[in-house]
């Protein structure tokens, strides 16, 4: 399942839950056909309860509802939650749902880490905002900076039908004829609503496992004056690493804004493991310090830009299930380099050479060793049998959803 670049779209690039909520909660609770949403975490707090509302809002409306949770990100959803949905026809599946041992969940690797809403076809949004009051300023000093978008026009259509062919693999002739209509009608998503050019790009473990790596290193050798990376996780291969640094070697304006206040702080440990090697040629490395950043997103040039859920590591790149938007267009790049700069300018710290040069004697031997064992992480796990994730439709009944009370908020990715 490839997609192609679709012309004629319109974006709008939404930060922060204080714009991605309101937004995508509108348009659900307006649905008259269909919602499909995908999402890695949805918590029990007061953005889990108004997505539920909106939830139902469509359900009542007369739309087909489907919600997709993961089973480690969304492990602790409680029965009354669930079924105060699934009583209006709201459908509700987990992604490959595990037992607990000791109180915690085992299928931490290969998670569904997609952030995907499509409404009647005709609007998605994409990006890194999961639904959970983290994502909120008033969360306090654990909010989270990130970005979504919002999508119309002909993309949507792929998006569309690839977050239908999740919960509805072909079983009938009859179900894939209704989907190959969907595909083709204007008002799924054909219907062109400005200038931009897009590209729906997923990572899976089966015939997609480095797409998104790959347009990512495209994008770095392509660039010519500027590179900006805005990434929570960063730990990237070898490849990655050695074309961010080639183009700065070229001339290439090459900055990185990373976490200074990680809500992981194995995230930030790693990502320095990496400075020295990165600065020696002119990369600019920046700390975002206000709160935890939670983006992926990056832009190169004047055209090329990209957002979505994937993150630059080991987890991202080769285990997890992601999927990214990639965008050229120049109104659009701008306006996400004004974002990001604005960003650099208020509330990061550059991260000055000397300083990592400093003391870099006795932390390269740690940073050789840590490197090469993240680098070679996903290789190690594939070593254990692999088993098939599987999708399960929740009731209020399913043994699971009553086993921790709500609400409840964790740590996430």
């Amino acid at each position: 399942m490839s997609y192609h670049w679709r012309d004629g779209n319109r974006l709008q690039l939404l930060e922060n839950g204080e714009e991605f909520f309101p937004r995508v909660f509108e348009v659900i609770a307006q649905a008259k056909k269909e919602v499909l949403l995908e999402t890695f975490i949805l918590f029990q707090d007061k953005v889990g309860i108004e997505l539920q509302k909106a939830l139902i809002a469509a359900a009542e409306n007369g739309a087909s509802v489907d919600v997709t949770v993961d089973g480690y990100g969304s492990a602790d959803l409680h029965g009354e939650f669930v079924a105060e949905m699934t009583r209006v026809g709201v459908r509700i599946h987990m992604f490959d749902p595990g037992k607990r041992l000791l109180g915690r969940r085992l299928n931490v690797f290969r998670r569904m880490h997609r952030k995907i809403v499509v409404v009647d076809g005709e609007t998605a949004f994409i990006g890194g905002i999961n639904f959970s009051a983290d994502h909120l300023g008033d969360f306090g000093p654990a909010a989270k900076q990130d970005y979504a978008l919002q999508v119309e026009g002909p993309v949507v259509r792929d998006i569309h039908h690839f977050a239908l062919s999740q919960i509805a693999p072909d079983k009938t002739p009859r179900r894939w004829w209704r989907r190959r209509l969907r595909q083709q009608t204007p008002g799924y998503g054909g219907v062109s609503r400005g200038e931009a050019r897009a590209l729906f790009v997923l990572r899976d473990n089966d015939q997609h496992r480095n797409d998104i790596e790959e347009h990512y290193l495209q994008a770095i050798r392509d660039a010519r004056s500027r590179l900006l990376i805005a990434n929570a996780y960063f730990f990237p291969g070898y490849r990655v690493l050695r074309e961010i640094r080639n183009a700065a070697r070229r001339g290439v304006r090459v900055r990185l804004i990373l976490q200074g206040e990680p809500d992981m702080p194995i995230a930030k440990f790693g990502a320095r493991m990496l400075y020295n090697y990165l600065m020696r040629d002119g990369v600019e490395i920046h700390e975002y310090c206000r709160r935890p950043l939670h983006g992926k997103v990056a832009l190169a040039d004047y055209e090329w830009s990209t957002v979505g859920s994937s993150n630059l590591d080991p987890l991202s790149l080769s285990l997890n299930l992601e999927a990214n938007l990639i965008i050229r267009d120049h109104v659009f790049n701008r306006h996400l380099h004004e974002r990001l700069d604005h960003l650099l300018q208020t509330d990061c710290r550059r991260i000055p050479l000397e300083r990592i040069i400093r003391g870099f004697w006795w932390r390269a031997p740690l940073a050789f060793l840590i490197f090469h064992f993240l680098r070679h992480f996903p290789g190690l796990v594939n070593l254990f049998p692999e088993h098939k994730p599987r999708l399960e439709l929740l009731d209020a009944d399913t043994p699971e959803l009553d086993a921790v009370p709500a609400p409840l908020q964790r740590e996430q990715q």
